[in-house]
Order: C-alpha cells, then sequence, then structure tokens
C-alpha cells in the first residue's frame, strides 16, 4: 500500500502507519546542531545521528602545493575565445580557471538502535510527526499491550532525548554502529548505564558522483594529534549517551561533539576533551525530570514555529490540507537544522546516514543553498540565518584567494560548491558544472534583505563590507560587448550547455542572463545601501565605479519567440528542459522583472518557463519548488496546483521529504525542495516588494477558504488574513513605513479601513495589473482591513 495513503488530515501532525526502510520515509528532528532521523518500528527504533560541523577534510593551507596559476593569462585567453566566437576553444581554455580539489563530505555519527519489546507478532503501530512541536511519537499495540516512543532534539539542553513507557516495555537493549573507526565503552552508575563512542572522521573523502568505492574513496589518517591534540584533517568526534529508568519505562539521552574549532583552525584529533564536555551535557540533562526537559524544548521550538500560522482546513480539501503539513514540515525542517553560532543547513539539513552522501551533501550554492533560507524571513524565522550570515562574510575572506589566483581580480569570488572549510575554488569538474564564479553576488542578496526588513546603522555597515569585495570582483568579471554595453565574461549558465553545431556543446559564452541579473541586483542594491550608510563610510571610488557599471550593464535580452534568452545570444539548449531556471532569477527570487514595472520581461518570462516546463522541467523536487515560485510571481493558480501536485507527490517520500529522482538508483532527499515549497506558499498567499503588498495574488482554486497570521514582506510589513470563497474577508497590516500600496483582488468588494489613528477613507492608487486593484496607506502603525460584498448573497 502506498504510504502516502496512510496520511491522516491533522493540523501540524503527519501520521504513517507504516515504518520507514529508507533514509527518505524517517522522520528527522533536530536542534540545528544535533540531528536524528527516526525510523518509527516498532519495539526496536532505529535512529541515524548526525553533527552539523562533523565533516571530512581539514582546513586549506593557503600555500598548498598546488602550483601556481597565470591567472591574468587564463581569463584573457578565455575572453578572447568568446570574442573570436569560438565556444569550444573557451570551454577548453576554462580549465585553466578551475582548481584542482573537490570540496569534502557531510559525515554521519552513527547508527544508534534501541529494542524495548518483544519482536512485532503481528500488532499495529502508527508512527507521527508534530511540526508544531518538534516531536516524534511511535504508539505500538499487539498482544494487549501497548507503548510510546517519544523523542525530541532539545536546543536549551543539547541533546536527544528518547522516552519509551508502556505495559509491554522491557530493560532496552542499547547498539551504536559508526561508519569510523572508533573505540565504544560502556558503564554504570547508579541505577543508569552509560555508553560512550569515540573516533575520527575520514581525512579525506571522495564525492560520490566520482566513481565506485575503492580504498582512496575515503581515507582516515593514521598520524596522531600533536601536544596540543590537534591533526591536520580527520576531526575528533564523541557521542555520548546514557539510559535511565522511569515510572512505566526509560529514557535515553544522547548528546555529541566534534573537534571542529573555525574553518580556518586545525581541528582536534584526540576525542578525549570531548568526551568529558558531553558527558558534563548528559549528565545535566539526566538532573532535569523528563517533564521539564520536554517543556524547555517545546518552548524553544514553538517560540520559533508560532511566530506564523497558516490554516487551510476550511477549504475542506485534501490537497488543502497536504500543502498546510508540507508548508508546516519546511519551517520545522529550517528550525531543526540551521540555529545561530551552528553552521548553515547543508544540502541535507543536518540529516545523513552516508560517508559519501549525494553531492557529499555540501553547501551547493548555484541554487540549493540559497533556497534553503529562502522562507526564512517571510515566515518568521530570520533568526535562523545567522549560519547563513557568518558563512557568507567567511567565504567573502576565503574567496580573496581565488579571485586573486584564479582570475588576477580584486575581490573574491566563489563557485558553485562548499564545504565546513569554506572550498571557494572551481572543482575540477567540465565547464558546464564549475564555471560559474557567481555564488557570492547571490548569496549576499540574502544579506540585503534582511536589511529590507529594518536595520541600524552597525548592521547596515557590517553589510556594506562583506559587499564590497564582491563588488569588487564582479566590477572586475564586466567587460564592453560589440554594442557598448557591460556583459559578464566568462559567464555560463548553470549547469546547462547550449548546442555548437552537429553533436558538440558548449557552455562558455559572455553575458548569460543570470549573471546579468545577478551583476544588476548586486550593484543595485550596493549603491543603495551605500547611500544609506554615507560616502564617510563606503568607499567613494567603488561606489562610482559600480554606478558606471550599472549604468551601462546589458540587460537580459528576449527571443524572437517573445521568451526570454538564457544566453546572450539565441541558441538551442542542449537541455531543454533543463533542472536549473536560472534566466528567471529576476522573476524570483529576484524583483526586477515585475507585471507592471517591466511587462515585456514579465511576458517573456512567461513564455520561457513554458518552454521549459513543455520540455519536463520541474523534475526534481527542488526544481518545481522554484516553479511553484515562479507560478505565484506569474499569477498563475493552476500552474502553482500542477507544482504543489507535484511536490506533494511523485517529488515527495512518505514523510514529505523532497526528492531528487536519480535515475535507475533510488531518489534522495534534499532540504531545498521542501523549504522552497515553503516559500512559494507564501508567495501564493502574499507579496511584498518595491512598496507594494500584495494579498492573494495566485490562490489556488483547492484553497477557497483559509487564513494566515504573521507573515512577512520586504519593507518590514507583517500581514495577516482570512478568506471565504476565495474572496478576501479581513486582514491586518503592521506597516513598517509609510505610503505603502496594498494590492489587492478586484472583486467588487467594499473596503473599510481602520488605521492608527481610527476610521479612515481607502484611497486608490493607479498602477494595478489586470484583475487587480490598489489602495493606498499613507501612514505606519496598525491597518486592519475588512471587505463587504455589495447586495445580500450576491456577486458583483
Amino acid at each position: 500500500m502506498d504510504p502516502r495513503r496512510q496520511r491522516l488530515v491533522a493540523r501540524h501532525r503527519l501520521e504513517l502507519e507504516e515504518s520507514a526502510t529508507r533514509f527518505v520515509d524517517r522522520f528527522l528532528i533536530g536542534n540545528g546542531t544535533l540531528g536524528a532521523a527516526l525510523d518509527g518500528v516498532p519495539g526496536r527504533e532505529g535512529i541515524d545521528l548526525s553533527l552539523d560541523t562533523l565533516w571530512s577534510g581539514g582546513p586549506r593551507r593557503p600555500d598548498g602545493a598546488s602550483p601556481p596559476r597565470s591567472a591574468h593569462t587564463a581569463l584573457d585567453s578565455v575572453r578572447r575565445a568568446i570574442i573570436d566566437d569560438d565556444p569550444l576553444a573557451a570551454d577548453a581554455r576554462a580549465a585553466a580557471l578551475r582548481g584542482t580539489t573537490f570540496t569534502e563530505s557531510f559525515q554521519p555519527l552513527g547508527r544508534l538502535t534501541v529494542d524495548y519489546a518483544p519482536p512485532d507478532d503481528g500488532g499495529r503501530s502508527r508512527r507521527t510527526h508534530d511540526s508544531a512541536r518538534g516531536v516524534v511519537e511511535t504508539r505500538s499495540t499487539w498482544s494487549g499491550r501497548a507503548d510510546t516512543l517519544t523523542a525530541f532534539v532539545s536546543a536549551p539542553d543539547e541533546v536527544l532525548v528518547v522516552e519509551v513507557v508502556g505495559d509491554g516495555v522491557r530493560e532496552p537493549v542499547i547498539g551504536f554502529e559508526t561508519p569510523h573507526p572508533s573505540r565504544m565503552q560502556e558503564q554504570i552508575v547508579g541505577d543508569t548505564r552509560w555508553w560512550s563512542s569515540a573516533g575520527r572522521a575520514p581525512s579525506g573523502v571522495r564525492p560520490s558522483y566520482l566513481g565506485v568505492d575503492d580504498h582512496d574513496a575515503v581515507r582516515y589518517a593514521t598520524d596522531l594529534p600533536d601536544p596540543d591534540g590537534l591533526v591536520d584533517a580527520g576531526m575528533a568526534w564523541a557521542l555520548m549517551f546514557a539510559v535511565q529508568p522511569i515510572p512505566g519505562g526509560f529514557r535515553l539521552v544522547a548528546g555529541a561533539r566534534s573537534g571542529h574549532r573555525g574553518w580556518r583552525e586545525r581541528p582536534l584529533g584526540d576525542p578525549s576533551s570531548l568526551l568529558a564536555r558531553t558527558r558534563t551535557t548528559v549528565a545535566r540533562a539526566l538532573r532535569r525530570p523528563a517533564d521539564e526537559l520536554l517543556a524547555r524544548h517545546l518552548a524553544d521550538h514553538r517560540s520559533l514555529f508560532d511566530r506564523v500560522e497558516l490554516d487551510l482546513s476550511a477549504s475542506a480539501s485534501a490537497s488543502a490540507d497536504a500543502a498546510e503539513r508540507y508548508f508546516d514540515l519546511g519551517r520545522s525542517l529550517l528550525i531543526g537544522s540551521s540555529r545561530a553560532g551552528g553552521e548553515p543547513a547543508n544540502l541535507q539539513g543536518v540529516w545523513n546516514d552516508q560517508v559519501r552522501p549525494p553531492w557529499s551533501a555540501n553547501f551547493t550554492t548555484n541554487i540549493n543553498l540559497q533556497m534553503a533560507y529562502w522562507p526564512a524571513e517571510s515566515t518568521g524565522l530570520g533568526g535562523l540565518v545567522e549560519p547563513l550570515a557568518r558563512f557568507i562574510g567567511e567565504l567573502v575572506t576565503a574567496g580573496r584567494r581565488t579571485a586573486r589566483d584564479a582570475y588576477g581580480l580584486a575581490g573574491a569570488a566563489a563557485h558553485h560548491n562548499s564545504d565546513l572549510w569554506r572550498h571557494t575554488d572551481a572543482v575540477p569538474l567540465d565547464a558546464h558544472w564549475a564555471n560559474w564564479p557567481s555564488a557570492l553576488p547571490w548569496l549576499v542578496a540574502h544579506l540585503h534583505r534582511r536589511l529590507d526588513d529594518g536595520a541600524d546603522r552597525a548592521a547596515e555597515v557590517a553589510v556594506l563590507r562583506v559587499v564590497e569585495p564582491v563588488v569588487e570582483f564582479v566590477l572586475g568579471m564586466l567587460v564592453t560587448d560589440a554594442d557598448g554595453s557591460l556583459v559578464v565574461s566568462p559567464s555560463t549558465s548553470p549547469e546547462n550547455r547550449f548546442v555548437v553545431g552537429v553533436g558538440t556543446s558548449a557552455a562558455v559564452s559572455a553575458g548569460a542572463t543570470m549573471d546579468q541579473e545577478l551583476v544588476h541586483e548586486c550593484l543595485r542594491d550596493y549603491l543603495a545601501l551605500a547611500e544609506r550608510v554615507g560616502a564617510g563610510i563606503a568607499d567613494v571610488d567603488l561606489v562610482g565605479r559600480a554606478q558606471g557599471a550599472f549604468d551601462a550593464l546589458r540587460l537580459p535580452r528576449i527571443g524572437h519567440d517573445g521568451a526570454l534568452l538564457e544566453w546572450a545570444a539565441e541558441r538551442e539548449a542542449t537541455e531543454p528542459g533543463h533542472r536549473h531556471l536560472s534566466h528567471l532569477y529576476g522573476l524570483y527570487p529576484g524583483t526586477r522583472i515585475t507585471e507592471t514595472g517591466t511587462p515585456e520581461d514579465f511576458a517573456a518570462a512567461r513564455g520561457a518557463l513554458r518552454q521549459r516546463l513543455e520540455h519536463g522541467g520541474g523534475g526534481t523536487g527542488w526544481s518545481m519548488a522554484w516553479v511553484l515560485c515562479l507560478a505565484a510571481r506569474l499569477r498563475e493558480p493552476e500552474l502553482a496546483s500542477h507544482a504543489l501536485d507535484a511536490l506533494l507527490g511523485p517529488l515527495s517520500s512518505a514523510s514529505l521529504l523532497d526528492l531528487h529522482p536519480m535515475g535507475e538508483h533510488d531518489a534522495v532527499f534534499q532540504i531545498d525542495g521542501n523549504l522552497g515549497g515553503t516559500a512559494g506558499v507564501v508567495e501564493l498567499l502574499v507579496q511584498g516588494y518595491g512598496g507594494v503588498v500584495s494579498l492573494l495574488p495566485t490562490l489556488p482554486a483547492e484553497w477557497s477558504a483559509g487564513s494566515f497570521r504573521g507573515f512577512r514582506v520586504r519593507g518590514g510589513h507583517r500581514v495577516d488574513a482570512t478568506w471565504s470563497d476565495h474572496r478576501i474577508s479581513s486582514a491586518r497590516l503592521r506597516l513598517a513605513a509609510a505610503e505603502v500600496i496594498v494590492e489587492l483582488p478586484d472583486d467588487g468588494s467594499t473596503i473599510i479601513v481602520t488605521g492608527p489613528h481610527g476610521p479612515c477613507a481607502p484611497h486608490s492608487a493607479d498602477g494595478a495589473p489586470s484583475g487587480r486593484r490598489r489602495v493606498l496607506l499613507p501612514s505606519p502603525g496598525v491597518h486592519e482591513l475588512a471587505f463587504a460584498v455589495p447586495g445580500v448573497g450576491e456577486r458583483p
């Protein structure tokens, strides 16, 4: 039976009657640092543990053994091939711009098993993931017995807690297996049984896409730590867990630490201090009563989760209920995998069960890392962006060497893959994968997005300092085209290629649409920020050069068929249904392309998306999540419903985890699709940029009635709304600025506005697109909007 048939309609909860036999079907919980993936097998729980800073490798030495590259010569050579219209030569010469190493891999801690009841003899079980509470439960009944296992990962107490109670519970048998060389010890202290396991991570792991397992695929160091306990590569790790009896059963408490000391620091290779610190953490948690541990966890988790609320239950639609659960799960996954002081969510968040995980479970920066944080600000989780913001600043620092050594340019550059050690070089793969040095212009867009919600001068200056090296590199990558405008050279459209003659293809050219959009956005936002902080702080020379470049920058072009081009010229894509939708960046997540501001580009973006989908685009979860966001901006509810159906159907697992299909192999989990889909749900209901807040822009037909609370849009505005029979009935806007335009469905309803100083007459504003109307709210503060349909039971 399809596990999806076992999902029950219960708000915030996903319930399944089948345990997980694959990693992608497990329930995931975490505290941003420690991740746990649970099977939900009655009587014998299996838990895959992982730790956000446990990676292979070690810090990269700036003066390594790699031979120096003739950066200026290499860049000039590629540019000459582009000018000569020889893309095959440009591709070949682009190899000189690449590095010699790959990223390292995110590592599992190991698998914990807890046998607590006799083997299943025909009983029944139900496992539940409660997104609102961050708690997983497995309830089992057989032979007259009933047991309940409850698990959560506490951020306040830094531990995994597993409690098992019931009349069928026996003394547990605990097991732990790790793929890493390690040593295990057991100890009994009073009524508590203790276990410890410690070892070292691999010193190097070859990415899984580079061939089969052999003796070189995973390497472990044999060196001894120096007198300070440090090593060059292969950090230590330590896991401590303890089991103690409680009324009716027992509880297990586990904690873990790694030897990571910073992206530039040699890690600890001696686990002794890690074991001592972890034991202290676990012992402290054990001293707390069970209900107190749970209460502390719930208070922390719900302080984040409850900041917004989406309720589609009034729609009485199974698809609406599923979309609401998907939205809730996405927010819970971000809460569980990204907390201040930790690492950003990687391709799999903070969960992993493989030494060679798909794509190294790294930070993939040509869409996936960015997408993982798309819903953060809009759903009240802006504080969880701190790891990403810190990561960006560190990547800028690391990327200065790449800009200098690979390109001979000032500033900082990073490419499509990074890791715990802040890898910034292009990896030694073909050009369409590797030669894309535009990660930082995309990443710093989120720093600007955070400032949109309001920031003090110190925060603005801090972002300015991070952005300036990115702007420096961007300016160095611009050349003058034949028509006198500026284009990025060399330039690629991430992971796609274009046809060159019969049977050949290439990736490198100048002025690919995504690069032009990113440069436009990067310069625009930098100039606005520099103006706010003032000339005494901003680099006057850099501001002047950025302004000149911005004015001369060539914007993306439209093809003869009316569709937005992916490259500067009309080229035939080798994969017209490619999963990346890079040339549509200006529509989403960018804001340059709008229905009323750039109508021709808006129509061209619609045409380009249709072309992609007609050729099979959107075949992965994250790609379809991008389609959902684009459909929201295009105001196409039918396409949005199609995207949601795909995300909640073939592109999600039984536990609603996003899937990346792998052909003949099992599909793999990627967290970005879950989080991109969460962002898309918000975009369907409210959008806000350019001084306009748009309510219910793309309401799916299945979402006939519902409400949301606490959604945030650019500008620092917060929005609540309710609707019924596809008509908005009320809205509450907390406006952070004056002169905000609210855009609404033009359904003939009358509007009653109560502003911060009492009732006020709504003022119509011009510029609304077809089927919409605009109202100007002149003052900041709380505005209540009520809507009434003319007549009694009539529709205009």
